[in-house]
């Protein structure tokens, strides 16, 4: 993959603060608000999907979920709709609380 690197991954479990890191640079360059994600609630979603479907489904829905959520008014309900959605189209016991 172009322009990727492992240099900045964590080698003893820092990955949240990593994450934390990644969020607060690409958040404000895609113009959104730093409270406006529930990055726990799409890292569920795509733990989900990737276990129940297949791992390249994961990303995409993630994408998927966020075109509908945006087209849907792009506020937090309409995420949590989003997600709810796709949640129940998963095979029984593939959902994690």
């Amino acid at each position: 993959m172009t322009g990727s690197t492992n240099a900045n991954r964590p080698q003893d479990g820092g990955i949240e603060a990593v994450l934390d890191e990644w969020m607060a640079r690409v958040m404000p360059a895609l113009g959104l608000a730093p409270d406006s994600v529930d990055a726990t609630l799409v890292l569920d979603l795509t733990r989900d999907v990737a276990h129940g479907v297949a791992r390249p489904a994961a990303p995409l829905t993630a994408f998927l979920v966020g075109l509908a959520a945006g087209r849907a008014g792009g506020d937090s309900s309409a995420v949590r709709a989003a997600v709810d959605t796709v949640l129940a189209l998963l095979p029984a016991g593939d959902s994690e609380p």
